[in-house]
């Protein structure tokens, strides 16, 4: 697989997001340091997710997602969308409840946005962990499903 790496723009209140290459729990420091910043330094009218050239997306980065999701919800803005064209990613986006929280598509609706790269954050490993433990409460907490699948994760991380 391929390394991954994310990608964002934004321009007239549109945000986008964009994964690429294996995402994996490595650059979730980054990732949950970024959307926070997005969220709370950005006038924001739109949310759109890209993982149309993602080859896989870790359960850390799909609760960072998820996240993302559940925090446009609290501000009033419109369901995100979320782009995915890997029948693999989309599979695992509905059974983990993506489209209770996202408008899920199979094609990328067409932006004039310069994608500039996510910049990389380097942390502890407790920071970090506190940083997966987080993303996938956000996961449990979108269906039962999700609970039981990552409460034996979060116990171990816990410990």
């Amino acid at each position: 697989m391929s390394t991954g790496s994310i990608y964002y723009a934004v321009q007239s209140g549109c945000y986008v997001l964009k994964c690429v290459g294996d995402v994996r729990l490595t650059l979730c420091s980054s990732l949950d340091c970024h959307l926070e910043a997005v969220l709370d330094g950005q006038v924001l009218q739109d949310i759109v997710i890209d993982l149309t050239e993602a080859v896989g997306v870790d359960s850390t980065t799909l609760g960072l997602i998820a996240k993302l999701a559940v925090r446009a919800a609290k501000m009033g803005l419109p369901k995100p969308a979320l782009v995915s064209t890997n029948e693999d990613i989309t599979r695992v986006l509905y059974s983990m409840g993506f489209d209770c929280v996202f408008m899920l598509m199979d094609e990328l609706p067409v932006s004039a946005c310069d994608l500039k790269a996510l910049p990389w954050v380097a942390e502890s490993d407790a920071r970090m962990r506190d940083r997966i433990i987080s993303a996938h409460e956000v996961l449990m907490d979108l269906n039962e499903a999700n609970r039981e699948a990552f409460q034996d994760l979060i116990t171990a991380l816990e410990h």
